[in-house]
């Protein structure tokens, strides 16, 4: 799937047109958080990484960053693109 795909897809899910951007910046938080949970539940309590769920979280903080870069007129594609630039420019010898 490409990512403006995914972009159009994910909007026709949100809901509300009153503070969107609020929403969707706590929303990230708020899901960002629970990845980090996992991990860490992981990493220092022994538990099991449970990739289900771990996918799951990630797929909700997906959601929102698409729905932020939706509200601002921003092309997912366009995000994933600048990150991958930045980054190569970063560490320009990595494969």
């Amino acid at each position: 799937m490409e990512f403006n795909d995914y972009q159009q897809a994910a909007n026709r899910t949100l809901l509300g047109t009153e503070q969107v951007l609020t929403n969707c910046a706590l929303g990230l938080s708020s899901e960002t958080g629970q990845v980090i949970d996992l991990v860490k539940k992981y990493t220092f309590q022994n538990h099991e990484l449970n990739r289900d769920e771990l996918t799951k979280e990630m797929g909700d903080v997906l959601w929102y960053l698409s729905q932020v870069a939706q509200w601002a007129d921003i092309s997912f594609d366009d995000v994933a693109k600048d990150n991958i630039e930045r980054l190569s420019k970063r560490y320009p010898t990595k494969n």
